[in-house]
């Protein structure tokens, strides 16, 4: 949930089983109307998955119903409390962080664009930094940023 000037509004969020963000939508409803919008949406640009992890909210059901692609997909429910290691709930935490050091988000289309693209950078950059040492870990960034500036700089090329 996210407040933009005051009004709430609410953040769906697509994780596949590895963590990586595969869609982000901003809307005011969590209700079978935005859960179906969202559905589709989210079918749009990936595969049909062979399973959808969600939480106990009635209206994921009733919207996967009424989605023909989403029709053999198995539906896992995933029980709602604080300390539960949620995927989708754990990758909101950069959003909160950016979010705060914004001062906040004002604009609901500024904002839904502003997370599209933030999603694809932020994972670009963010290392398993559990996973591997410290060596590795500067040598692999390094890596990164210059493909990054190699990409950015073939951007503004093809823009001029």
């Amino acid at each position: 949930m996210l407040k933009l000037r005051g009004e709430p509004y609410v953040l769906w969020r697509a994780v596949d089983e590895h963590g990586t963000e595969l869609d982000v939508l901003l809307q005011k409803h969590r209700n079978k109307a935005a859960a179906k919008r969202f559905f589709r949406r989210l079918l749009r640009s990936h595969p049909v998955p062979k399973k959808i992890v969600t939480d106990q909210l009635r209206s994921y059901p009733a919207a996967k119903a009424e989605v023909p692609e989403l029709a053999n997909v198995k539906h896992v429910f995933v029980k709602a409390s604080a300390r539960t290691n949620n995927r989708a709930e754990n990758s909101h935490l950069p959003t909160r962080r950016r979010e705060r050091h914004m001062q906040g988000f004002r604009d609901a289309k500024r904002t839904q664009a502003f997370l599209c693209r933030f999603g694809p950078i932020r994972q670009h950059f963010a290392l398993p930094r559990h996973r591997m040492k410290a060596a590795f870990h500067r040598a692999e960034l390094q890596a990164r940023v210059l493909a990054w500036h190699a990409w950015a700089r073939a951007q503004f090329v093809n823009a001029n």
